[in-house]
């Protein structure tokens, strides 16, 4: 009985936020002009980043032992997973903080849903498709350029190193809505970790330093959530790790979410008002 009802819920939930998100993408149509503009302006700076990729790989033949292919498919699993978390949790990658100033986070708590639910009702960026269609461009240039045999197996690696390093980042971003709660205004240290991770881990990680690589090993696990699966379906094990690891260690982008996620209630229940 209590299962079903927990289940209940969760479908509950789940029908509302699909609902929530598919009200503002309409809400962004609304003014197709902007919206296309500011979407070809994304377009242009993701392109702009792939330039920078495709200028490595014609300068250079490989990277520490990794051929071009191998870096477009880096590429295009970070830029599809960062975007893709932008797109659809755009409430608490970028709007927390204004909400915390503002005093708009005051009107959740009087609503019967969850503050972390109604915050990820709150906001989604469709600009970021642009983005997302490189990142897919990208990926399928290092497939073909890697000769990647494919298999189901392969295909399921990809799927859930993508989930998980959604996870992975939406809960780094949930570190600025926890820091918010106290300090007010975002810590700009933070982004650091996250639209600096996203530009350092679009490449190999065995290409940095030790200090590097065990930032984003064990604090920010970008490296467990794509670099050890993509390397595994691209035939270059990382580290020369066994194959089940392309299985297991994406799964830490799921611990870490529900670390934040539990932080993040906790943080909730010392929220003061700013009277705004």
């Amino acid at each position: 009985m209590r299962a079903s009802v927990v289940k209940g819920k969760y479908m509950n939930t789940l029908r509302l936020y699909i609902k929530s998100i598919g009200m503002l993408l309409k809400s962004h149509l609304q003014y197709p002009s902007s919206f296309i503009m500011q979407t070809l302006a994304q377009l242009v700076m993701e392109g702009g980043e792939m330039m920078v990729v495709i200028l490595i790989v014609d300068r250079f033949e490989s990277l520490k032992g990794w051929s071009g292919g191998n870096l477009y498919f880096f590429f295009g699993i970070m830029s599809v997973s960062f975007y893709l978390t932008e797109l659809f949790g755009r409430g608490i990658t970028g709007d927390f903080p204004s909400m915390v100033r503002t005093g708009r986070l005051d009107t959740f708590l009087l609503r019967p849903r969850g503050v972390l639910t109604q915050v990820l009702c709150g906001g989604t960026d469709p600009r970021r498709i642009t983005c997302i269609a490189v990142g897919v461009a990208a990926l399928i240039m290092g497939s073909n350029l890697s000769n990647i045999a494919w298999s189901p197996l392969k295909v399921v690696v990809l799927l859930e190193s993508i989930a998980m390093s959604c996870l992975l980042i939406l809960g780094l971003f949930m570190i600025e809505a926890i820091f918010s709660i106290f300090s007010v205004k975002s810590v700009e240290l933070v982004n650091a970790i996250t639209y600096g991770g996203r530009s350092a881990c679009q490449y190999p990680i065995d290409i940095y330093p030790l200090p590097l690589r065990a930032l984003f090993t064990v604090i920010a696990p970008f490296a467990l959530t794509m670099h050890v699966p993509a390397s595994w379906i691209m035939d270059k094990p990382l580290y020369g790790w066994p194959a089940w690891t392309a299985l297991v260690t994406p799964l830490s982008g799921a611990v870490v979410f529900a670390v934040m996620t539990a932080l993040f209630h906790l943080g909730m229940k010392h929220y003061q008002s700013t009277g705004s």
